[in-house]
C-alpha cells in the first residue's frame, strides 16, 4: 500500500463542501467589536438544520440557560457573540460534515472530538483561557481523523489493523503506514476552511508538541486529548491513551484536585453533548 502525500489529501479536502456562509463570517470576525448581530442571526435563519442544532446547543445544562431561547436573535443576545461562534461552528460540522459520511468508525472518531471540547472547555475554566476558543479546538482537532475514514478508507482501515498489531496509539500507526497523520490532514482542512492560524497550528501541533510553536492552549488540547482516551468515553477498546508530554501536562500547573473536577465535569456533560451533536 502506496503512503499518501499532503497534495493527494488537499486533494479530497477540496472536494468537501464549504462551511456554511455564516461560519465563515463568525470566524472571520474574530478579535472584532463591532459586528451586526441581526445580520447574523438573518443569515442562520436560512439554514433551518443549523438554527435547529445551534437553539438544541444553547439550551443545553451546558451553558445554563436560566430560561429556554426560541429564536437565534434571542441566543446572541444573551449568550453572546464568543459563545455563538462557537455554538454555530460545533453545529456545522455535526450537521455538513458528519451526517453526510456517517458510519461506526466516523461516529466514533466523532464522540471522541465532543469529548475533547468538553474537557478542554473544563480545563480552559481552571486555566483562566478562553473557554469558547478551547470547546471549539475540542470539536476540530481530529477532523483529520475524519477525512482519512471518509476519503481514504482502505488506507484508513490498514492503519486500524497495524495499530492493533503493534499496540501503539493512532497517529503513531498513521505515520508509519500512511507517512502522514491525521493531525497534518487536520491542519490542513482548517487551513482550506479560513481558520485562524491560531487554530491551523493548535491542530497539527497536539500530537507533536516538540515541534509546534509552544502555547497554552496546544498543551491544553494535548492534556485534554489524553485525558479523554484514558477515560474511554469514545468506547473504543482498542485505542490506547496517545504519550503525554510532561512538559505540556505540567505546564498547567494545575493539582491533582483540579484534574479531578476536570474529569467530573467531562464524565457529566459529555452524554448531553453527543446527544445534541451526534446525529
Amino acid at each position: 500500500m502506496h503512503k499518501l502525500t499532503m497534495n493527494e489529501v488537499v486533494k479530497a479536502i477540496r472536494g468537501l463542501p464549504p462551511l456554511p456562509e455564516i461560519v465563515t463570517d463568525l470566524l472571520s470576525s474574530m478579535g472584532q467589536e463591532n459586528i451586526d448581530i441581526d445580520t447574523l442571526a438573518e443569515k442562520l435563519s436560512h439554514d433551518q438544520a443549523l438554527v435547529a442544532t445551534t437553539l438544541r446547543l444553547a439550551n443545553s445544562s451546558f451553558y445554563g440557560m436560566s430560561h429556554q431561547v426560541i429564536r437565534i436573535r434571542d441566543a446572541f443576545a444573551v449568550l453572546g457573540l464568543k459563545t455563538m461562534r462557537t455554538l454555530i461552528t460545533a453545529a456545522a460540522v455535526a450537521n455538513g460534515f458528519i451526517t453526510q459520511h456517517n458510519n461506526a468508525e466516523i461516529e466514533k472518531n466523532w464522540r471522541h472530538s465532543i469529548a475533547v471540547a468538553v474537557c478542554a472547555k473544563a480545563l480552559a475554566r481552571q486555566l483562566h483561557l478562553d473557554q469558547e476558543l478551547a470547546f471549539t479546538l475540542g470539536v476540530l482537532h481530529d477532523t483529520g481523523r475524519l477525512v482519512l475514514a471518509m476519503y481514504f478508507s482502505q488506507q484508513y482501515t490498514a492503519t486500524l489493523a497495524y495499530r492493533a498489531a503493534h499496540d501503539c496509539a493512532s497517529f503513531q500507526a498513521e505515520q508509519a503506514v500512511l507517512g502522514i497523520d491525521h493531525a497534518m490532514v487536520g491542519q490542513a482542512l482548517a487551513e482550506y476552511w479560513k481558520f485562524s492560524q491560531e487554530i491551523q497550528l493548535a491542530i497539527g501541533g497536539h500530537h507533536a508538541l516538540e515541534l509546534s510553536e509552544h502555547s497554552a492552549l496546544i498543551s491544553l488540547l494535548h492534556v485534554a486529548d489524553a485525558i479523554v482516551h484514558a477515560l474511554d468515553l469514545a468506547l473504543d477498546e482498542k485505542e490506547l491513551v496517545p504519550p503525554v508530554s510532561t512538559t505540556a501536562w505540567n505546564s498547567l500547573g494545575l493539582g491533582q484536585e483540579a484534574f479531578l473536577q476536570v474529569f467530573d465535569e467531562t464524565e457529566q456533560q459529555f452524554d448531553e453533548m453527543c446527544q445534541i451533536l451526534v446525529v
